[in-house]
């Protein structure tokens, strides 16, 4: 059976190659991206590939909640999804502040992946799977950096973000383990070959493909049926548990409230600026 899957951040590394896996494997893949001819060189790509597979693509900026709203509308006038994968992250970047006054990192890693997961549940199954890209690099999470009140290096922002994340994922998950759709986190290897692997650290480890193939299982493998909630570290090559702080419930109660603290307190901004 063909599946409709939206992969954020999919125009190179770990997200592209997933994607041209599983347009091989006969699946609808929405692509996405900020840059449109990037988008465009990547759909032409995939779009070539033999197989059954067939491929679309949206562009928005993830670091700006309003393009994530327009993101979430877009997807859900379409096919009913079956699987989203929270692909998009940031390490670091020339300017690290948002138009809306966030951490680059918290904007993409975890707000705007939170955000669109929210916003995209209607329009999703009880089958349905979100993935989410957690990573090895995962530390206490300062509320208020999360909030843009605090600045922090570009490792600390990083591993708070993914942490973040992985909070919001196990809490979501457990929330919708009988209902559906499943939610998970994935930590899909450390220092795989991806752009920004290279930019942050200089050197890999291993070839993106790592990463691709337990996000391919995710996806679509029986394994990953019942994981909701669940965290999936692919250096081990098993369900782990997550960092200390996500097996905290009263932590990750805190870690949700602020993000919802945060898209509440900007709706209300942009409707008092209209």
């Amino acid at each position: 059976m063909q599946r409709v899957v939206f992969i954020s951040g999919s125009t190179d590394g770990i997200g592209l190659e997933t994607a041209r896996s599983l347009v091989s494997l006969g699946h609808h893949v929405i692509l996405h991206g900020r840059s449109a001819d990037k988008l465009s060189r990547v759909e032409e790509e995939l779009s070539s590939l033999d197989g059954s597979g067939t491929v679309e693509a949206v562009r928005a900026d993830l670091s700006r909640l309003v393009a994530v709203d327009g993101l979430a509308e877009t997807l859900s006038s379409g096919r009913p999804l079956d699987v989203v994968i929270n692909n998009a992250g940031v390490y670091k970047a020339p300017d690290p502040l948002t138009p809306d006054g966030f951490d680059l990192r918290f904007a993409v890693n975890t707000i705007a992946p939170y955000r669109l997961t929210k916003l995209l549940l209607p329009a999703m199954g009880p089958e349905g799977r979100v993935i989410n890209l957690s990573s090895a690099a995962q530390a206490t999470v300062d509320l208020r950096a999360m909030a843009g009140e605090v600045r922090l290096p570009d490792g600390a922002a990083y591993a708070q973000s993914k942490l973040a994340l992985t909070m919001w994922s196990r809490s979501m998950g457990l929330a919708l383990a009988e209902s559906g759709p499943m939610v998970v986190s994935v930590n899909p290897g450390s220092l795989l070959g991806t752009k920004m692997v290279k930019e942050a650290f200089g050197h890999v480890r291993a070839d993106v493909s790592v990463g691709a193939d337990i996000l391919v299982r995710a996806a679509l493998s029986p394994e990953f049926a019942s994981a909701s909630g669940e965290y999936f570290d692919n250096d081990a090559g098993r369900f782990a548990p997550p960092h200390p702080d996500a097996l905290d419930p009263a932590l990750c109660a805190e870690v949700v409230a602020t993000i919802d603290r945060i898209l509440k307190d900007k709706a209300v901004e942009q409707e008092e600026g209209r």
